[in-house]
């Protein structure tokens, strides 16, 4: 292994290899997935409502399902598997229909969520998202810069527990304990703060930063590296030490109280669609380059079909065996008849000043974009996962693009039969029905990759795995609808109450679902930062020449990642940047200690490995910590039931957590360099 190559990610033989057959699907492992599915999905819907951001509930599963199948004899790592596969759809599609369904309802469209359709909804993106996956995987999983660190965080916690290694599991152990701990004092007790502000406002413009110092993503960071790390960093800079400052200048002082207050209003009004239009842009320019990867896998699939028709027979590894493709093609074709008929009968109100046919044709034409666009946006959201973890991975961002595209599109053909006016709210309604499909299907992708790459390092059997996805998705589909109503009923929504006299301090904000409902309104209205999305566009494009220059140096800049940092809040990106700087530290330094012997490599090796559990525990911990706690948020209707720190110490608090992170850093280091 070159020292110099540096990263954590490393490489293993699957743990049960592909000739080795153990139960995977079983009676017992299915319904304790159906268990884990409904209440993963329960205690992530107030989140996802209240704040516009679920936690990842892949690794919770995985640690809930190796402690309740311990106590049965014959359990096994692939059993495991297959439970954190499936327990982890309910996570992934309640935020794909809480990031954008509540759109329906702040336009009062809808006065609550409608069972059947709310189930159709889930449904239609939710298979949509296990199918788009299955040509994506061999491309995607065998693309050595995507470092996929939950997959690789699952897969670490999985392989410790099959194998019962001390060390493994000591690792581990701490990572986990040291995670939970932080995350514990940060959103529970709020004695710690995950974010710290420091914005400074003169007479004309406002200027500073806002540092993140969550321990879930200092690790996420640590695994996805420097490359990330500096592209987040030239992100920062670009919409936040530059782009904050510059743009008020330009617009003008927001009306508002503090100087935090103001950067903020500033981001949300013009920053984040500067990083839309980078993402846009940089999401293609990603498909193009994946496109002859994905091509391969797609004819490699069908040649093999054609080979067992002609009688020749081929071995397939076990652990290379997906659902076939012809049975995804048609399934993929085949759903564009229910998603028309939901559009056109359930979503899309006829207009008077509209002809049938054209009210008809509009519906066809949304259903054929949400399965050519949705596969597109689908393939970028499975690469985010990859790339900067699900965690980071901005659904509502990658919507926002593709909502975009498919309102100028419908504006389009609303011009040839006399224009938009008059009509803006069939527009409207037909953009977010459409979009709320695509964003569950996006949301899908996005963690079925990570679940594909865990059954790749512990040698699952793919096709298994995407059956027990799509059972998920039956399962979360029936037991979404009645869980939203009843949040609904209990807090209103987006400032829509389902009666008088409701607490506004307790209403769940659904701030990705108001951001929708105004971006496709703004298009049909004209009332949308085309400027800035134009500006993110050509910062993508200066991007995308600046990698393929260092390329050639053996470096890179993810275009998305760029994009990413721009649209992001800064306190969400500030940490991935400390984990990969701490870690080009810590390799910078194994580099220093050791030669290039055969002996020292595998002394490099060791150090590596013990740093990724460390990374995988904090992040365990830090996941498992964070689901914990949404029961009592839930339960006591706030995000502050469990808080002990007064107001008046807040800052005391922020310089805390400052000396928390340090620390933190510090004793990874210290960690990973120790020889024994």
């Amino acid at each position: 292994m070159d020292k110099k190559n540096h990263h954590n990610q490393l490489s293993y033989d699957p743990v049960i290899p592909a000739s080795q057959s153990l139960p995977e699907m079983t009676f017992r492992g299915i319904l304790l997935g159906i268990i884990l599915t409904i209440i993963l999905a329960a205690a992530n819907a107030y989140l996802g409502l209240k704040v516009g951001q679920t936690v990842s509930a892949s690794i919770p599963a995985a640690i809930i399902s190796m402690s309740l199948l311990r106590f049965f004899k014959r359990s096994n790592v692939l059993e495991n598997t297959m439970v954190q596969t499936m327990a982890s759809v309910g996570e992934s599609l309640i935020a794909g229909v809480t990031f954008i369904m509540p759109a329906l309802i702040i336009l009062h469209v809808w006065t609550g969520f409608y069972y059947w359709e709310t189930v159709c909804i889930s449904l239609l993106g939710g298979i949509l998202g296990v199918l788009f996956t299955i040509p994506l995987r061999r491309a995607l999983l065998i693309d050595k810069t995507l470092r996929y660190p939950e997959g690789v965080a699952i897969s670490n916690v999985l392989k410790a527990s099959s194998h019962k290694e001390t060390t493994d599991m000591k690792a581990l152990s701490w990572g986990g304990l040291i995670g939970g701990l932080i995350t514990l004092f940060q959103t529970g007790f709020q004695i710690l703060t995950d974010t710290f502000h420091f914005w400074i406002k003169s007479a004309t413009t406002v200027f500073g930063f806002s540092l993140g110092l969550s321990p879930a993503l200092i690790a996420a960071g640590y695994i996805v590296g420097i490359n990330v790390a500096i592209s987040f960093l030239v992100g920062i800079a670009i919409g936040w030490l530059a782009g904050v400052p510059l743009l008020t200048l330009h617009f003008g002082l927001p009306d508002t109280g503090s100087a935090t207050d103001a950067a903020m209003q500033v981001w949300r009004l013009h920053i984040r669609y500067i990083g839309v239009g980078a993402m846009l842009i940089g999401g293609l320019w990603t498909l193009c380059t994946l496109l002859r990867p994905i091509t391969h896998s797609i004819s490699a699939s069908f040649q093999s079909l054609r080979q067992a028709k002609q009688g020749i027979k081929k071995t397939i590894l076990r652990t290379e065996r997906d659902i076939p493709i012809n049975y995804v093609l048609w399934g993929v074709i085949l759903l564009i008849i229910p998603i028309f008929i939901f559009l056109a009968w359930y979503i899309v109100p006829n207009d008077p000043d509209m002809s049938l046919h054209f009210h008809d044709f509009l519906c066809f034409v949304a259903a054929l974009y949400i399965l050519i666009g949705g596969f597109l946006f689908c393939s970028i959201s499975a690469y985010l996962a990859g790339l900067v973890g699900s965690s980071n991975t901005p659904v509502s961002g990658l919507l926002v693009s593709a909502l975009l595209v498919l309102c100028l599109m419908l504006l389009g053909f609303f011009s040839l039969q006399g224009g938009i006016a008059g009509k803006e709210i069939v527009g409207v309604i037909l953009a977010i029905g459409s979009s709320v499909i695509l964003c569950v299907g996006l949301a899908i992708s996005n963690d079925t990759m990570q679940d594909l790459k865990v059954g790749q390092v512990v040698g699952a059997t793919p096709w298994k795995q995407q059956v027990m996805l799509v059972i998920g998705v039956l399962v979360s589909s029936f037991v979404v609808p009645p869980i939203l109503e009843l949040l609904y009923n209990a807090y209103g929504i987006g400032g829509v109450f389902p009666r008088p006299g409701m607490n506004e301090s307790q209403m769940l904000g659904a701030p990705q679902a108001a951001l929708m409902a105004a971006v496709a309104q703004g298009v049909y209205t004209h009332n949308l930062e085309w400027s800035m999305i134009i500006l993110g566009a050509l910062i993508a494009i200066i991007c995308i020449i600046v990698d393929e220059i260092v390329k050639q140096l053996g470096t890179r800049l993810p275009v998305l990642a760029v994009g990413l940092a721009i649209y992001l809040p800064m306190n969400t990106t500030i940490p991935v940047i400390i984990g990969g700087l701490l870690a080009y530290i810590i390799q910078f330094r194994l580099n220093q200690r050791y030669s290039s012997s055969l002996s020292d490599e595998t002394a490099i090796t060791r150090h590596k490995h013990r740093g990724l559990l460390l990374a995988c525990g904090i992040v365990a911990g830090a996941s498992m910590t964070g689901v914990i706690l949404a029961i009592p948020f839930a339960i006591k209707k706030s995000s502050d039931a469990l808080k002990i720190m007064p107001d008046r110490f807040a800052e005391f608090s922020g310089m805390l957590s400052i000396m928390a992170t340090f620390i933190l850093c510090a004793w990874i280091y210290r960690m990973v360099m120790q020889k024994k």
